[in-house]
This record gives structure tokens, sequence and C-alpha cells, in this order.
């Protein structure tokens, strides 16, 4: 399995930027994806999570600004992020794990990562 993020870069606080993921593997309907991320000297955390039964969780940091969605027919995982703060500044990775439910930890397939800069 192997994923590819894209969708970083600029953007001013207040604004919006959406993520995507793509990942090449036949099984991706039934993978758990998660959109993680690490500030500058900051450990990596899970942002926001979507099972394959399409339940979703999120970090209390990013409830209600950011969305994670799936399209199972485009093997695509989205972060849509709006509101965005400086605080937000991460480089952004995708994750896909086998495990049921939304793991927090222990993904099994990762993404390069995408970097995110937010100005204010």
């Amino acid at each position: 399995v192997q994923l590819q993020a894209s969708g970083g870069g600029l953007g001013q606080a207040g604004g919006s930027l959406r993520l995507s993921c793509a990942v090449v593997g036949r099984t991706f309907r039934r993978y758990a994806m998660g959109w993680f991320r690490q500030a500058s000297g900051k450990e990596r955390e899970l942002v926001a999570g979507i099972s394959w039964s399409d339940g979703t969780y999120y970090a209390d940091s990013v409830k209600g600004r950011f969305t994670i969605s799936r399209d199972n027919a485009k093997n695509t995982v989205y972060l849509q992020m709006n509101s965005l703060k400086a605080e937000d500044t991460a480089v952004y990775y995708c994750a896909a794990s086998g495990r049921n439910g939304i793991p927090r930890t222990n993904y099994d397939y990762w993404g390069q990562g995408t970097l995110v800069t937010v100005s204010s």
C-alpha cells in the first residue's frame, strides 16, 4: 500500500486548505485512515480519523474546523481545513490502518507528509 499526500502550502489565518491522500491498494475501503500532524519541536498527533464504515474522530484542537472524508471510488481521503490558525502550521501525514474503528496509534502505512504553513 502506498500513500501520496498533497494539497499543503501556504494559507492565511481564517482561510481554508484541503489536503488529499491518494492510496494505491485494492483494499482501500477496508482501511481506517488518519491525518496526523507534527509541528516543529512537538510530537506527532492524530488530527482526524475515519473508519472504513465512515465513523470519524477529531482532536479537540480542530473539532468544528476540520472535516475528514473519504471517496472509496477514488481511493482518496481528504482533510478539509477551515478557519485556519497559526498553530495549525505543521507537516501533515496521512496514514492507513487495517484495524477496526479509528486507531489512535500504530498505523500500518504512511504517506510522505505535506507542509502546511498558516500565516497570521
